[in-house]
């Protein structure tokens, strides 16, 4: 397949994707955000890269927003809120800082590929995005290896949540980036 055809097809696969993702589920959690004390933001792997871009996001909005392990990330409290990446929902180091985030009364949002999950299980609320990956398997198909569509769909999520807690927040996108790292 040539580039051109490659493209159309992971495009369709994408806007397939995203279709099946409730508008309601992402309303939600942008509330849990807006209501969260502070935002903490984990995934293992490609999904943790990508939460790491979420949560840079939500720094640039002017929220309380940390990455779970980095040595500036602070302790959490009852009131703040745990939102995870997994397509799985069962990356046991995921589990295990899930179940610490729930003793200590934080909340959890999780975005995986199912709600039938061991992180489904602990979350508060769930955005499923249904894409297959090479173990697990949706009604949907991919062209793409591994967890690429999962991953993919993912960001683009985070970034409609983004955008969304934008418009609830009336911040721009020049009010963002007062927030931008200035000492690059």
């Amino acid at each position: 397949m040539r580039f051109v055809e490659y493209k159309e097809k992971v495009i369709e696969e994408l806007s397939r994707t995203l279709d099946a993702v409730p508008e309601d589920k992402v309303e939600k959690m942008t509330e849990m955000i807006l209501s969260a004390n502070r935002i903490f933001v984990n995934g293992a792997g490609r999904s943790g890269f990508i939460m790491r871009c979420f949560a840079m996001r939500l720094m640039h909005l002017g929220l309380r927003a940390f990455f779970l392990g980095e040595s500036v990330t602070p302790s959490a409290a009852a009131g703040d809120l745990l939102i995870i990446g997994s397509g799985s929902g069962e990356t046991a180091s995921l589990i295990a800082k899930a179940k610490k985030a729930k003793r200590i009364g934080c909340r959890i949002g999780l975005v995986t590929i199912s709600h039938d999950c061991s992180l489904g299980r602990l979350a508060d609320h769930i955005i499923e995005i249904p894409a297959p990956t090479s173990k697990i398997h949706t009604v949907y198909d991919s062209i793409q290896p591994m967890g690429n569509l999962f991953e993919q769909s993912l960001l683009l999520v985070c970034d409609i949540t983004v955008m969304r807690l934008m418009d609830k927040t009336g911040i721009s996108s020049d009010g963002m980036f007062k927030n931008h790292a200035n000492l690059e």
